[in-house]
């Protein structure tokens, strides 16, 4: 047993840290992926004619699959069955495959009114429902490749810096997180709103083959034990029968309940919080996600930190107390209707980043405390299960709650966009220009127009029951073609664009402001949820500290083995 201690790869600091990064580049697409669209969400509504409720219904539908159809707790069997390298190649190929579909459905032009009827969701916008199902597929393969990397530490840093090396992991992962809010509004505006998807895609390919670099230095670990061609052993195997174990203890139900609220605080808020930016901080779109990438970006440093601290000092249940009061604090202040100050948002989301950073990396190595690691495929399955009902539920309540609480938000911007795709086409149809470049110039302009408005204008609206859209977009219309009318179209194409498109959001922009149209969103509402799933989640971490402290898992007791 001695020799074969001695010979463990893991052993090798180089080899198991080059392992976890591999391991971790796999999902770090993933991350990047699924903010990639919420950073665009006022593009969606203004320019493909999305609303909050479709934008809502795309970002739970990353859950559908996983929670209906219990893809995740298969994961977990499958996981435990297979073992690591296999079930996180396919899942890193399915990520990929629910990627491309997204792109397609979002690039793809679908005719005008174009609707699926799902059974139980009713009628759905055709391009809304493709996207979801794409975002659905991706979702499969995010929740597999999670604890799957999951386990793969576990098996690779047990009885070693365990907590510092989850940390680190979550950081490489969460760069993904940082890049989308950071550069897809920037990618949208410079190209089209297709390019952050795009991107997605290529990065997507390139952690296929990064996981199959980390499979070759897996299989070389199993060698280095004596284990060959077998990664999971038949003692060590997971049967259905254990899973009574899991379900039936108390400290599991507890710190998978605050799994699923801590991450519902959380999660979808960063998918709202560009959108919140700009509509209550009057933040510009392109300089958002700076703002809201600084979360992730403080929790790449701490985690790890937070991790190496539990590692070696323990605590693990009082640092998911401290983060969760953390949580409570700053969805508390950003709720506040007149603190509407940048400073004071990007204050709260760097604090926001520090309690974010303090519970996952004290959660996830406390779960090896409570579960035996021959069940941990399955146990880390059934949280992400629990954790993925919150982000089904969640983000489509809070686009629900968005779009009814602000109703008038999302037809004022279709209004816009057709009243400009009108004068345009009428200009530019005339001569050589293209569908697809009018197309373009239609989406530059509504976006620019509309996020201008958000950002500049103080006026006091006009209520919903007072504005006559259809009148309304007639004279925006009016007022573009007014505009339009003499400028010259027959020179150099991108001369004549760049033309048309000023002059089009200049009209658009004043003709807004004229008739005071309500374009920007109240998420005071959405902002209350968000608080009382800080303060639940508080009161499950309370429970957890009691019930270590009944059963003796060790959650306050340091990981590395002396």
């Amino acid at each position: 047993m001695t020799e074969k201690i001695k010979k463990s790869l893991r052993d090798s600091t180089k080899a198991r840290w080059t392992a976890l990064i591999l391991a971790s580049l796999s999902i770090f697409g993933a991350y990047y992926f699924n903010y990639a669209l919420s950073s665009i969400k006022p593009m969606l509504e203004s320019i493909l004619g999305w609303n909050s409720e479709d934008f809502g219904t795309y970002t739970s539908a990353y859950a559908w699959f996983n929670v209906f159809l219990f893809m995740l707790i298969f994961s977990g069997f499958i996981l435990d069955k297979l073992g690591v390298r296999k079930t996180g190649l396919g899942a890193t190929i399915v990520m990929f495959l629910g990627t491309a579909l997204n792109y397609w459905a979002v690039k793809h032009q679908f005719p005008e009114g174009a609707v699926v009827n799902i059974p139980l969701l009713g009628a759905m916008k055709a391009q809304v429902w493709w996207s979801s199902l794409g975002f659905a597929i991706f979702g499969v393969g995010t929740e597999a490749i999670g604890i799957t990397i999951s386990k793969a530490v576990v098996r690779w840093f047990k009885g070693k810096e365990m907590a510092l090396a989850m940390g680190m992991q979550m950081s490489i992962a969460r760069l993904g997180t940082t890049l989308a809010l950071v550069i897809s509004t920037p990618l949208a505006i410079k190209f089209t709103v297709t390019a952050p998807i795009l991107f997605a895609l290529i990065v997507m390919l390139l952690g296929v083959i990064s996981f199959i670099m980390f499979s070759i230095l897996d299989i070389k670990l199993d060698k280095s034990e004596g284990v060959e061609h077998q990664e999971v052993s038949e003692e060590d195997e997971f049967k259905i029968s254990d899973i009574k174990f899991i379900i039936s203890n108390l400290g599991f139900w507890y710190i998978a309940i605050l799994c699923v609220l801590f991450y519902s605080a959380v999660f979808p808020f960063l998918f709202y919080a560009n959108d919140l930016m700009v509509n209550k901080y009057n933040v510009a779109p392109s300089l958002a996600g700076t703002i809201t990438g600084l979360l992730p970006i403080g929790t790449m440093v701490l985690t790890p930190v937070f991790g190496s601290i539990y590692d070696k000092y323990g605590k693990g249940a009082t640092i998911m107390m401290i983060g969760s009061v953390i949580l409570i604090f700053v969805h508390g202040i950003l709720s506040i209707p007149f603190l509407n100050e940048w400073w004071i948002a990007t204050i709260m989301v760097l604090i926001l980043g520090v309690g974010f950073s303090l519970v996952p990396s004290a959660m996830w190595p406390s779960v090896p405390k409570i579960i035996p690691e021959k069940q941990l495929g399955t146990a880390y399955a059934v949280i992400f299960w629990i954790q993925n009902i919150g982000l089904l539920f969640i983000p489509l309540i809070l686009g629900i709650v968005l779009n009814s609480s602000n109703p008038d938000v999302s037809p004022n911007k279709i209004a816009v966009k057709s009243a400009i795709e009108k004068a345009f086409t009428e200009k530019l149809s005339e001569q050589s220009f293209t569908e697809k470049e009018i197309f373009k110039a239609v989406e530059k302009a509504t976006g620019s127009a509309v996020d201008s408005i958000v950002q500049y204008t103080t006026y006091e609206p006009v209520s919903i029951e007072d504005v006559d859209t259809e009148k309304v977009e007639s004279e925006i219309y009016t007022d573009i073609s007014q505009n339009i009318k003499d400028i010259d179209i027959s020179g150099d194409k991108k001369e004549v664009l760049k033309k048309i498109i000023h002059a089009g959001e200049q009209s658009a922009f004043t003709a807004i402001q004229k008739e005071r149209l309500n374009l920007r969103y109240n998420y005071f509402y959405d902002m209350l949820i968000f608080l009382g799933l800080s303060t639940l989640s508080l009161l499950f971490a309370f429970l957890l500290k009691i019930e270590d402290k009944k059963k003796g898992y060790g959650l306050e007791m340091p990981n590395i083995q002396k």
